[in-house]
This record gives C-alpha cells, sequence and structure tokens, in this order.
C-alpha cells in the first residue's frame, strides 16, 4: 500500500522536473530561410561607337517589354559623359545615341530612370559651378531617336532653393520627378517630360509648423501620383516616415505611415504592386515594409486627411541610424526586389509575397555601400537584371529565377 501511495508522487515529482528543465532549456533555433541564388550570367553593356572610358551604370527599369540602364562613361582622366543602353531581354544590350546640347549635359552622369509605353525619361546631374553643386537636368527618349537633353533654366533644379531633384516616374497622367527645396518636399510635373514645371511651397507637401520635410520617391498609382519622405519636427533629431498622395499633382494629400512608439525613420522608395503601392524605408534597427490599403490605418496626418491608409505589413535586414539606405525597388507582380545599404555593403533582397516577408539574394559579387559605389536591379516575370559598380569597376548581370521565384 505504501508503495501505491508513493509512486503517484514519485511521477508527478519526475513530471514536474521535465516540465521545468523544459522550461528552462536553450530554444530551439528557428530555420534560417534559404537565400535565393539566381543563375547569373554576365553580359556586357558596350560603349557607344568611337566612345572611350569605362560604364558607370546608375539606375535600370523595365516597361512594356523593354529594359533600360542608365548612367555615364568615366574616362581615364576622370571627365564623364552620359550614357544609355535598352535591351528587349535583359540579356543583349546596346547604347542609345545620346544628343547632349548644354555644357554640363555633355558631362552628366544619369542617376535616375522612368519609362513608359511611349518612352523614357533619366535625370541627370554633374557637380559644378563656383559652389560645386549638382547641375541637373532631365532627358527625354522617343522609340527610334536618341535620348536628347532638355534645357532648362539654371533655376528650375538649382539656384538658391536647390536642395535635390531625387527620383521621376511615368504614368497616365504624365511625368512626376520628386525632389526637395529651401522649403521642403517638392515636385516637378509635366506631360510629356518635354519640360517641367516645378511646384515648391505646396499645402501639405512643403514643410510646416510640423516641421520640415524631404521628398525622396515617387510612384505612379492608378491616374495619380504618391510620393514618399519624411518630416523632420521643430528642435528634432528623429525623422518621421511620410507619404503624399495627389490626383493631379497639384493638389496633396499627407499621412503618416505607422511607426513603434519613439521610433525614427524615412520612407525612401515606393513602388506600384499587383497588392497595392509599396514602400520600403530605414525605421530603427530594420528597414520597414508598408502597404497602401483603402480604409485601414490612420489615414492623415494632415488636415487634409488622405484617401489612403497605411498598414506596416513587414520588416527585414539590419539598419542603423543615419548610414542605413533603400537604394532601389522594384516590382513584377508580386514579386519585389530591393536595394539596401548599412553603411558597409549593398545588398539585395526578394519577397514573393507583396512585401510581407523578404529572403537575401545572393549577388554575383559584393559591392561596397558608400563613395562611387552603385547597385541597380531591375525585375522581370522571370529573371532579374543587376548593374553594380564599385568605384573601379563597373559590370551586370542577368539573373534566371529557379522556379519557386517565378
Amino acid at each position: 500500500m505504501p508503495s501505491v501511495r508513493v509512486r503517484p508522487a514519485l511521477a508527478a515529482v519526475t513530471a514536474a522536473a521535465s516540465l521545468v528543465a523544459a522550461c528552462h532549456a536553450t530554444p530551439r533555433p528557428l530555420p534560417v530561410p534559404a537565400p535565393v541564388r539566381p543563375e547569373w550570367r554576365a553580359v556586357e553593356l558596350a560603349l557607344p561607337d568611337g566612345a572611350a572610358g569605362r560604364p558607370v551604370p546608375r539606375d535600370a527599369a523595365r516597361c512594356a517589354g523593354r529594359w533600360y540602364v542608365v548612367g555615364g562613361l568615366v574616362d581615364a582622366a576622370g571627365e564623364t559623359r552620359p550614357a544609355v543602353w535598352s535591351s528587349s531581354d535583359g540579356v543583349t544590350w546596346s547604347p542609345i545615341p545620346v544628343r547632349a546640347q548644354t555644357f554640363y549635359g555633355r558631362q552628366h552622369v544619369l542617376y535616375a530612370v522612368a519609362c513608359r509605353d511611349d518612352g523614357m525619361a533619366a535625370l541627370g546631374a554633374k557637380t559644378g559651378g563656383v559652389h560645386g553643386n549638382p547641375r541637373t537636368g532631365t532627358w527625354v527618349w522617343r522609340p527610334g531617336g536618341p535620348v536628347r537633353e532638355v534645357p532648362a533654366a539654371f533655376e528650375l533644379f538649382g539656384g538658391p532653393r536647390a536642395v535635390s531633384a531625387s527620383r521621376l516616374a511615368a504614368g497616365p497622367g504624365g511625368w512626376l520627378v520628386a525632389g526637395s527645396r529651401a522649403d521642403g518636399a517638392a515636385v516637378w510635373s509635366s506631360p510629356d517630360a518635354e519640360g517641367f514645371v516645378l511646384r515648391e511651397g505646396v499645402a501639405e507637401l512643403a514643410g510646416d509648423g510640423r516641421g520640415r520635410t524631404a521628398a525622396y520617391d515617387v510612384a505612379a498609382v492608378g491616374s495619380g501620383w504618391l510620393v514618399v519622405g519624411s518630416l523632420l519636427p521643430p528642435g528634432g533629431t528623429a525623422r518621421v516616415p511620410l507619404a503624399w498622395s495627389s490626383a493631379d499633382g497639384r493638389v496633396w494629400r499627407r499621412a503618416a505611415l505607422p511607426v513603434p512608439a519613439g521610433a525614427a525613420g524615412a520612407a525612401e522608395r515606393v513602388v506600384p504592386a499587383d497588392s497595392g503601392p509599396v514602400v520600403l524605408g530605414p525605421v530603427g534597427d530594420r528597414f520597414a515594409v508598408w502597404r497602401g490599403c483603402d480604409g485601414c490605418g490612420s489615414p492623415s496626418a494632415g488636415s487634409a486627411g488622405a484617401a489612403q491608409g497605411w498598414r506596416r505589413v513587414g520588416g527585414f535586414g539590419t539598419a542603423g541610424p543615419g548610414v542605413s539606405s533603400v537604394d532601389a525597388l522594384a516590382a513584377a507582380g508580386r514579386r519585389l526586389v530591393a536595394v539596401t545599404g548599412d553603411g558597409a555593403q549593398r545588398r539585395l533582397w526578394m519577397s514573393r509575397d507583396g512585401g510581407a516577408s523578404w529572403l537575401p539574394v545572393i549577388t554575383p559579387v559584393p559591392v561596397p555601400d558608400g563613395g562611387d559605389a552603385a547597385l541597380a536591379v531591375a525585375v522581370g516575370d522571370d529573371g532579374l537584371f543587376v548593374v553594380a559598380d564599385d568605384g573601379k569597376t563597373s559590370r551586370a548581370w542577368w539573373g534566371a529565377l529557379p522556379a519557386i521565384d517565378r
């Protein structure tokens, strides 16, 4: 009889001890998702006839089945000239003739490109003048012709109120450049990319009593526009990520993107995607992902409100204050590809589900973050096109995606 009463007690003690041990055991690490490994194939960006130097690619895009790379050529003396390449398959590339019309235009390196069915446009710049500021201008291409510089008054993009002309986008409503002026975020609009009109000091878009704004990227969404950037509150040091929407490029509505309490960050890249517009930017110690959605979240951070709300849908990588950046973002269906910099190296990432989860992509070569280095990407239905420049050598690759990633 005593043994019968003792055994349950011993069993209970043994079970409790096992439970305690299990609770204090080191948790088994979760499996780390395997990185994406495209089948990289080196491709050539051929020099234009009679040109010398090495290519310095800076941006890439794909529209209506055609791929574009913009940048420049640099010779042994460090002199630069603009250059553009195109391809129908991402593998075989040809230079497009370039026609500059100004002193600085002949030295431009093109750093941002946008396209649509009827052509392509780009931003270019060359540091110069007494104060060593960028001399920025626009370029336009129509099928069958050269890439032409569009002459403009110096103060359209420059002058004492200039800060930046960051990115441009093409849509049904025309073309839009996003950047900043002395009073904050600003845009330049054009129906055909043949000449732009500056819109600065615009309510909700520009800075005001709530702080100074800056715009970093723009996308065409439906028949309107979406611009992303940040707000620096008065006397503050922590930026707040913002998005602005407009139906016509003239009247803008401001929305704050959700972040954890006390976290600082910025919205640096935006693309339209099947699941809705997607925005990326560094927040705290990670890169944040937001998705636009009708009727979700808290849409307004300004008196005008906003037609679209925002939801934070994910995060990835490691970011750090003041050094991290999202340098590129491209989309094809629900597939997104991003380039980030962490102050030491530029990295490539891919999402298969519209931004909710991300995997690192093995790049053909390591690319440093900083200096004259650059890593740009464009994405298609079955692969990626990547151009890399480490400041000394530039190369390009086509990467066929594994079947699971297509």
